[in-house]
């Protein structure tokens, strides 16, 4: 555990930013690589490393931090969910049925995609819960922060190396 601990850390920290209004619109492209670069900074400063970072090791940081991000962003989402029995799909609702309805599908495939939306609005009200909303919510949070943590292992490492090199240099 200690050695994925700058990992556990930052993607916490990212996942609770997943939740806040304003930040959650910047949560994909900003923070989880944001989170990854910082997890590699943390986890060099940890174990004293001075020299260059293996591409691997950014790639592997970056997943790990990813996927704790998601963990519990989405942990955090579906317990305000439940706490609130309030989230964005039921503010959307009303837009979404709108924009249904302008795609160019079949009625009657329109209409069972209304029926399955307006029964997670109906769950999230009354119970708090929705099997198929938290589902959705965590396989989409794997998927991107996973994507996203990756990506800013990658360019962290690129960016820490280069300076370690213009460091060096010196």
């Amino acid at each position: 555990m200690k050695k994925y601990l700058s990992s556990f850390v930052c993607g916490f920290g990212a996942g609770v930013l997943q939740i806040v209004p304003v930040a959650k619109s910047f949560s994909c492209c900003l923070i989880i690589p944001a989170a990854a670069y910082l997890a590699l900074i943390l986890d060099r400063k940890a174990l004293g490393e001075t020299g260059i970072i293996k591409m691997s090791k950014g790639l592997k940081i970056g997943v790990i931090t990813g996927l704790y991000a998601a963990l519990f962003g989405s942990g955090f989402e579906i317990l305000i969910t439940f706490i609130t029995k309030n989230s964005d799909i039921i503010v959307a609702y009303p837009e979404l049925q709108k924009m249904l309805t302008s795609f160019p599908l079949a009625e009657s495939l329109i209409e069972q995609t209304q029926d399955l939306l307006a029964s997670v609005v109906n769950d999230i009200r009354t119970t708090g819960f929705s099997f198929l909303y938290t589902f959705a919510v965590i396989s989409n949070n794997l998927f991107v922060d996973v994507i996203f943590g990756l990506i800013g292992g990658l360019v962290g490492v690129q960016i820490i190396n280069s300076r370690t090199t213009k460091s060096i240099s010196k």
